[in-house]
């Protein structure tokens, strides 16, 4: 699978950030694979960064490590400057009131 460079850098980041914060709560990679409910081998692929992991197990790792919820931010719609302009230029240039709404 292709990824851009700066992509593949930050899931290699993300998968040393999950072993470093493993190491810190004294937790084994066997024991992060059990509690997540995946093998060893998926485990090892998420600490190195492989895109072939499933967001679920990532998102139960990061839940193992006490960061549940870290998803409900990443992208918030009402911070989402490109998806803002967007619907800006749909609106319509001029609106006009329909003659069912003028005759009372």
């Amino acid at each position: 699978m292709y990824l851009p460079p700066g992509l593949e850098r930050s899931l290699i980041v993300f998968g040393r950030n999950v072993s470093i914060a493993r190491r810190k709560r004294g937790l084994t990679a066997a024991s992060m694979a059990a509690r997540i409910g995946i093998s060893q081998n998926t485990y090892a692929k998420i600490e190195r960064g492989s895109p072939t992991v499933s967001l679920g197990a990532c998102a139960m790792a990061l839940h193992v490590l006490g960061h549940g919820n870290v998803f409900e931010s990443l992208l918030d719609v009402s911070k989402d400057d490109q998806g803002l302009l967007l619907d800006l230029r749909k609106l319509p240039k001029r609106v006009r009131v329909s003659r069912r709404e003028k005759a009372p």
